[in-house]
Protein backbone atom coordinates (compact mmCIF):
# COMPACT_ATOMS: atom_id res chain seq x y z
CA UNK A 1 0.00 0.00 0.00
CA UNK A 2 1.03 3.41 -0.40
CA UNK A 3 -0.51 7.05 -0.15
CA UNK A 4 -1.81 8.60 -3.20
CA UNK A 5 -0.90 12.35 -4.41
CA UNK A 6 -3.92 13.63 -3.35
CA UNK A 7 -3.61 11.81 0.32
CA UNK A 8 -5.56 8.94 0.32
CA UNK A 9 -4.78 5.28 0.14
CA UNK A 10 -4.44 3.65 -3.37
CA UNK A 11 -2.95 0.16 -3.96
CA UNK A 12 0.61 -0.43 -5.29
CA UNK A 13 -1.31 -1.14 -9.41
CA UNK A 14 -2.96 2.11 -9.65
CA UNK A 15 -2.34 3.43 -13.38
CA UNK A 16 -0.99 7.55 -13.37
CA UNK A 17 -2.55 9.87 -14.96
CA UNK A 18 -0.63 11.92 -17.31
CA UNK A 19 -1.07 15.94 -18.21
CA UNK A 20 -0.10 17.18 -21.64
CA UNK A 21 0.21 21.29 -21.94
CA UNK A 22 -0.11 22.58 -25.35
CA UNK A 23 1.83 25.72 -27.31
CA UNK A 24 2.34 26.05 -30.93
CA UNK A 25 5.48 24.33 -31.49
CA UNK A 26 6.19 21.35 -28.65
CA UNK A 27 4.06 19.61 -25.81
CA UNK A 28 5.00 19.23 -22.59
CA UNK A 29 3.65 16.09 -20.53
CA UNK A 30 4.39 14.80 -17.22
CA UNK A 31 3.16 11.07 -16.14
CA UNK A 32 3.22 9.97 -12.94
CA UNK A 33 6.72 11.60 -11.99
CA UNK A 34 7.94 11.29 -15.37
CA UNK A 35 7.97 14.90 -17.51
CA UNK A 36 9.32 15.34 -21.21
CA UNK A 37 9.00 18.09 -23.80
CA UNK A 38 8.03 16.83 -27.71
CA UNK A 39 7.53 18.75 -30.85
CA UNK A 40 4.13 19.44 -31.63
CA UNK A 41 3.65 17.64 -34.85
CA UNK A 42 3.72 13.57 -36.15
CA UNK A 43 6.41 12.00 -34.48
CA UNK A 44 5.69 13.96 -31.23
CA UNK A 45 2.69 12.76 -30.93
CA UNK A 46 3.35 9.14 -31.74
CA UNK A 47 6.37 9.42 -29.40
CA UNK A 48 4.41 10.83 -26.64
CA UNK A 49 1.48 8.14 -27.31
CA UNK A 50 4.44 5.78 -26.86
CA UNK A 51 5.40 6.72 -23.93
CA UNK A 52 1.81 6.98 -22.07
CA UNK A 53 1.08 3.45 -23.33
CA UNK A 54 4.27 2.22 -22.09
CA UNK A 55 3.43 4.07 -18.22
CA UNK A 56 -0.31 2.22 -19.19
CA UNK A 57 -1.71 5.98 -18.39
CA UNK A 58 -5.06 6.22 -17.42
CA UNK A 59 -6.70 9.51 -17.98
CA UNK A 60 -4.71 12.26 -20.20
CA UNK A 61 -5.49 15.72 -19.41
CA UNK A 62 -4.79 18.70 -22.32
CA UNK A 63 -5.89 22.15 -22.40
CA UNK A 64 -8.04 23.04 -25.23
CA UNK A 65 -5.67 25.78 -26.71
CA UNK A 66 -6.91 27.42 -30.01
CA UNK A 67 -6.87 23.89 -32.21
CA UNK A 68 -3.04 23.80 -31.60
CA UNK A 69 -3.73 20.14 -29.62
CA UNK A 70 -6.23 18.73 -32.42
CA UNK A 71 -3.45 16.55 -33.64
CA UNK A 72 -2.38 15.44 -30.64
CA UNK A 73 -6.10 14.28 -29.22
CA UNK A 74 -6.88 12.65 -32.37
CA UNK A 75 -2.99 10.64 -31.79
CA UNK A 76 -4.00 9.58 -28.52
CA UNK A 77 -7.74 8.47 -28.90
CA UNK A 78 -6.72 6.78 -32.29
CA UNK A 79 -4.64 4.73 -29.75
CA UNK A 80 -7.22 4.17 -27.51
CA UNK A 81 -6.74 6.36 -24.57
CA UNK A 82 -8.95 8.54 -22.39
CA UNK A 83 -8.50 12.03 -23.59
CA UNK A 84 -10.10 14.83 -21.48
CA UNK A 85 -9.63 18.30 -23.15
CA UNK A 86 -10.25 21.09 -20.22
CA UNK A 87 -10.77 25.01 -20.09
CA UNK A 88 -7.93 26.85 -19.79
CA UNK A 89 -9.97 28.67 -17.25
CA UNK A 90 -10.48 25.99 -15.64
CA UNK A 91 -6.94 24.65 -15.23
CA UNK A 92 -5.69 27.78 -13.97
CA UNK A 93 -8.41 27.80 -11.54
CA UNK A 94 -7.28 24.22 -10.26
CA UNK A 95 -3.51 25.46 -9.94
CA UNK A 96 -4.64 28.33 -7.66
CA UNK A 97 -7.05 26.11 -5.71
CA UNK A 98 -3.90 24.25 -5.20
CA UNK A 99 -1.67 27.19 -3.95
CA UNK A 100 0.46 27.23 -7.61
CA UNK A 101 0.72 30.74 -8.47
CA UNK A 102 3.76 30.77 -10.74
CA UNK A 103 3.02 29.64 -14.57
CA UNK A 104 5.63 27.55 -16.91
CA UNK A 105 5.07 24.88 -19.54
CA UNK A 106 6.29 22.48 -17.19
CA UNK A 107 4.32 23.58 -14.12
CA UNK A 108 1.39 23.41 -16.65
CA UNK A 109 1.95 19.94 -17.17
CA UNK A 110 2.55 18.64 -13.42
CA UNK A 111 -1.21 20.80 -12.67
CA UNK A 112 -2.81 19.31 -15.42
CA UNK A 113 -1.39 15.84 -14.35
CA UNK A 114 -2.99 16.38 -10.99
CA UNK A 115 -6.12 17.92 -12.52
CA UNK A 116 -6.54 14.17 -14.14
CA UNK A 117 -5.62 12.70 -11.02
CA UNK A 118 -8.79 14.05 -9.77
CA UNK A 119 -10.87 13.73 -12.77
CA UNK A 120 -9.98 10.01 -12.73
CA UNK A 121 -11.49 9.20 -9.53
CA UNK A 122 -14.75 11.31 -10.28
CA UNK A 123 -17.78 8.81 -10.28
CA UNK A 124 -18.91 10.54 -13.62
CA UNK A 125 -15.49 10.89 -15.28
CA UNK A 126 -16.99 10.07 -18.50
CA UNK A 127 -18.65 13.47 -18.87
CA UNK A 128 -15.16 14.91 -19.05
CA UNK A 129 -14.12 12.20 -21.82
CA UNK A 130 -13.84 14.07 -25.35
CA UNK A 131 -15.89 12.42 -27.14
CA UNK A 132 -14.11 10.74 -30.62
CA UNK A 133 -13.73 13.27 -33.31
CA UNK A 134 -15.42 12.77 -36.52
CA UNK A 135 -13.63 13.64 -40.07
CA UNK A 136 -16.85 14.50 -41.37
CA UNK A 137 -17.93 17.21 -38.54
CA UNK A 138 -14.24 17.89 -38.01
CA UNK A 139 -14.03 19.17 -42.40
CA UNK A 140 -17.36 21.50 -41.40
CA UNK A 141 -15.76 23.05 -39.00
CA UNK A 142 -12.84 24.13 -40.97
CA UNK A 143 -15.17 24.88 -43.45
CA UNK A 144 -17.45 26.89 -41.05
CA UNK A 145 -13.91 28.84 -39.37
CA UNK A 146 -12.77 29.63 -42.75
CA UNK A 147 -15.90 31.44 -43.47
CA UNK A 148 -16.47 33.62 -40.24
CA UNK A 149 -12.46 34.54 -40.77
CA UNK A 150 -13.80 35.65 -44.55
CA UNK A 151 -16.92 37.55 -43.18
CA UNK A 152 -15.26 39.07 -40.64
CA UNK A 153 -12.47 40.41 -43.36
CA UNK A 154 -15.70 41.49 -45.30
CA UNK A 155 -17.11 43.82 -42.71
CA UNK A 156 -13.55 45.13 -41.70
CA UNK A 157 -13.55 46.54 -45.51
CA UNK A 158 -16.93 47.16 -45.40
CA UNK A 159 -16.22 49.80 -42.28
CA UNK A 160 -12.96 51.28 -43.62
CA UNK A 161 -15.04 51.86 -46.84
CA UNK A 162 -17.17 54.62 -45.04
CA UNK A 163 -14.00 56.63 -44.14
CA UNK A 164 -12.05 55.44 -46.93
CA UNK A 165 -10.69 58.73 -50.15
CA UNK A 166 -11.66 58.87 -53.67
CA UNK A 167 -8.15 57.02 -54.31
CA UNK A 168 -9.07 53.68 -51.94
CA UNK A 169 -12.45 53.16 -52.42
CA UNK A 170 -12.00 51.15 -55.75
CA UNK A 171 -9.04 48.94 -54.23
CA UNK A 172 -11.49 48.39 -51.11
CA UNK A 173 -14.43 47.41 -53.73
CA UNK A 174 -12.54 45.53 -54.90
CA UNK A 175 -11.20 43.47 -51.69
CA UNK A 176 -14.69 43.23 -51.39
CA UNK A 177 -16.09 41.49 -54.31
CA UNK A 178 -13.32 38.93 -53.92
CA UNK A 179 -14.24 38.09 -50.45
CA UNK A 180 -17.64 37.80 -51.62
CA UNK A 181 -16.83 35.42 -54.17
CA UNK A 182 -14.95 33.03 -52.21
CA UNK A 183 -17.72 33.24 -49.48
CA UNK A 184 -19.85 31.76 -51.55
CA UNK A 185 -17.35 29.50 -52.94
CA UNK A 186 -16.58 28.05 -49.44
CA UNK A 187 -20.64 28.19 -48.86
CA UNK A 188 -20.88 25.86 -52.10
CA UNK A 189 -18.59 23.63 -50.11
CA UNK A 190 -20.35 23.58 -46.99
CA UNK A 191 -23.56 22.99 -48.62
CA UNK A 192 -22.03 19.72 -50.75
CA UNK A 193 -20.81 18.22 -47.24
CA UNK A 194 -23.83 19.02 -45.36
CA UNK A 195 -25.58 17.13 -47.96
CA UNK A 196 -23.33 14.43 -47.89
CA UNK A 197 -22.78 14.21 -44.72
CA UNK A 198 -25.51 15.82 -42.48
CA UNK A 199 -28.47 15.65 -44.96
CA UNK A 200 -30.85 14.28 -42.63
CA UNK A 201 -29.77 16.60 -39.75
CA UNK A 202 -29.93 19.60 -41.50
CA UNK A 203 -34.26 18.46 -42.55
CA UNK A 204 -35.16 17.96 -39.14
CA UNK A 205 -33.09 21.51 -38.02
CA UNK A 206 -34.52 23.15 -41.40
CA UNK A 207 -38.05 22.81 -40.25
CA UNK A 208 -38.16 25.26 -37.45
CA UNK A 209 -38.73 28.38 -38.05
CA UNK A 210 -36.63 31.09 -36.90
CA UNK A 211 -33.58 28.24 -37.83
CA UNK A 212 -31.26 29.24 -40.48
CA UNK A 213 -28.31 27.96 -43.09
CA UNK A 214 -26.23 29.69 -40.63
CA UNK A 215 -27.36 28.17 -37.33
CA UNK A 216 -27.65 24.98 -38.57
CA UNK A 217 -23.96 24.97 -39.35
CA UNK A 218 -23.21 26.09 -36.07
CA UNK A 219 -24.77 23.71 -34.65
CA UNK A 220 -23.94 21.09 -36.54
CA UNK A 221 -19.95 21.55 -36.67
CA UNK A 222 -19.55 23.27 -33.57
CA UNK A 223 -22.46 21.40 -31.42
CA UNK A 224 -21.89 17.86 -32.16
CA UNK A 225 -23.81 16.80 -28.72
CA UNK A 226 -27.06 18.12 -29.96
CA UNK A 227 -29.55 15.35 -29.60
CA UNK A 228 -27.28 12.83 -27.46
CA UNK A 229 -27.62 15.06 -24.16
CA UNK A 230 -30.27 16.01 -21.58
CA UNK A 231 -31.57 19.63 -21.75
CA UNK A 232 -30.18 20.55 -18.64
CA UNK A 233 -26.56 19.29 -19.48
CA UNK A 234 -27.09 21.06 -23.60
CA UNK A 235 -28.37 24.61 -22.10
CA UNK A 236 -24.75 23.79 -19.46
CA UNK A 237 -22.54 23.21 -22.33
CA UNK A 238 -24.31 26.50 -24.16
CA UNK A 239 -24.06 29.02 -21.72
CA UNK A 240 -27.94 29.55 -21.53
CA UNK A 241 -28.75 27.54 -18.49
CA UNK A 242 -29.35 29.96 -15.31
CA UNK A 243 -26.74 29.20 -12.21
CA UNK A 244 -27.62 29.41 -8.85
CA UNK A 245 -25.41 32.03 -6.59
CA UNK A 246 -26.65 31.40 -3.14
CA UNK A 247 -25.11 31.46 0.08
CA UNK A 248 -26.14 31.08 3.58
CA UNK A 249 -29.05 32.85 3.83
CA UNK A 250 -28.49 35.06 0.82
CA UNK A 251 -30.51 34.00 -2.71
CA UNK A 252 -28.18 35.73 -4.99
CA UNK A 253 -29.83 36.11 -9.21
CA UNK A 254 -29.93 33.32 -10.96
CA UNK A 255 -27.19 34.04 -14.21
CA UNK A 256 -25.85 32.70 -17.52
CA UNK A 257 -22.02 32.35 -17.36
CA UNK A 258 -19.45 30.16 -20.05
CA UNK A 259 -20.17 27.98 -22.50
CA UNK A 260 -19.79 27.78 -25.84
CA UNK A 261 -19.96 31.52 -27.10
CA UNK A 262 -20.41 31.11 -31.09
CA UNK A 263 -22.99 28.47 -30.69
CA UNK A 264 -24.63 30.89 -28.31
CA UNK A 265 -24.52 33.84 -30.39
CA UNK A 266 -26.23 31.98 -33.46
CA UNK A 267 -28.38 30.59 -30.84
CA UNK A 268 -29.25 33.79 -29.49
CA UNK A 269 -30.06 35.30 -33.27
CA UNK A 270 -32.46 32.23 -34.11
CA UNK A 271 -34.13 33.06 -30.90
CA UNK A 272 -34.56 36.64 -32.15
CA UNK A 273 -36.07 35.32 -35.33
CA UNK A 274 -38.30 32.91 -33.72
CA UNK A 275 -39.87 35.12 -31.11
CA UNK A 276 -41.28 37.00 -34.03
CA UNK A 277 -42.12 34.03 -36.54
CA UNK A 278 -42.53 30.86 -34.41
CA UNK A 279 -45.88 30.34 -32.38
CA UNK A 280 -44.74 28.79 -29.94
CA UNK A 281 -41.47 30.94 -29.22
CA UNK A 282 -43.29 34.00 -29.76
CA UNK A 283 -46.11 32.97 -27.20
CA UNK A 284 -43.42 31.39 -24.65
CA UNK A 285 -41.98 35.19 -24.79
CA UNK A 286 -44.94 37.26 -24.94
CA UNK A 287 -46.33 34.85 -21.54
CA UNK A 288 -42.85 35.42 -19.70
CA UNK A 289 -43.38 39.13 -20.35
CA UNK A 290 -46.77 39.36 -19.31
CA UNK A 291 -45.95 37.60 -16.09
CA UNK A 292 -43.24 40.53 -15.16
CA UNK A 293 -40.07 38.90 -16.77
CA UNK A 294 -37.45 41.03 -17.77
CA UNK A 295 -36.88 41.05 -21.44
CA UNK A 296 -33.79 40.01 -21.50
CA UNK A 297 -34.41 36.98 -18.85
CA UNK A 298 -36.64 36.27 -21.46
CA UNK A 299 -35.08 36.48 -24.32
CA UNK A 300 -32.34 33.87 -23.15
CA UNK A 301 -35.50 31.67 -21.85
CA UNK A 302 -36.01 31.74 -25.45
CA UNK A 303 -32.79 30.73 -26.51
CA UNK A 304 -32.92 27.49 -23.96
CA UNK A 305 -36.63 27.07 -25.02
CA UNK A 306 -35.34 26.35 -28.70
CA UNK A 307 -32.05 24.61 -27.82
CA UNK A 308 -34.43 22.38 -25.81
CA UNK A 309 -36.30 21.96 -28.59
CA UNK A 310 -33.83 21.15 -31.18
CA UNK A 311 -32.13 18.55 -29.11
CA UNK A 312 -35.16 16.31 -28.56
CA UNK A 313 -36.09 16.48 -32.49
CA UNK A 314 -32.90 15.45 -32.82
CA UNK A 315 -32.62 13.07 -30.14
CA UNK A 316 -36.43 11.55 -31.33
CA UNK A 317 -35.67 12.60 -35.17
CA UNK A 318 -38.78 13.89 -35.35
CA UNK A 319 -39.70 17.17 -37.56
CA UNK A 320 -40.91 20.11 -36.36
CA UNK A 321 -44.79 20.26 -34.54
CA UNK A 322 -46.24 22.90 -33.04
CA UNK A 323 -48.95 21.82 -31.49
CA UNK A 324 -46.50 18.96 -29.68
CA UNK A 325 -44.35 21.76 -28.11
CA UNK A 326 -46.47 23.95 -27.19
CA UNK A 327 -48.29 21.14 -25.42
CA UNK A 328 -45.18 20.22 -23.99
CA UNK A 329 -44.61 23.85 -22.89
CA UNK A 330 -43.49 23.78 -18.95
CA UNK A 331 -45.24 26.50 -16.98
CA UNK A 332 -43.40 30.07 -16.05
Amino acid sequence: MRMHQQGGVASGGDRPNAGVDVSKHHLDVCVGDDARRVANEAEGWGELTAMLQAAQADLVVVEATGGYERGLVCALQGAGMSVARVNPRQARDFAKSMGVLAKTDQVDARVLRDFANVLARQEARHKYIAPMLEPACEVLAELMTRRRQLVDMRVAEHNRLEHAGKRSVGSITSVIKMLDKQIATVDRHIDDHMDHHFGSQRELLDSVKGVGPVTILTLTAALPELGRLGRRQIAKLVGVAPLADDSGSRQGKRRTWGGRADVRAVVYMAAIVAMRHNPVIRAFYERLVAVGKPKKVAIVACMRKLLTILNAMLRDQALWDATRHIQLEPKA
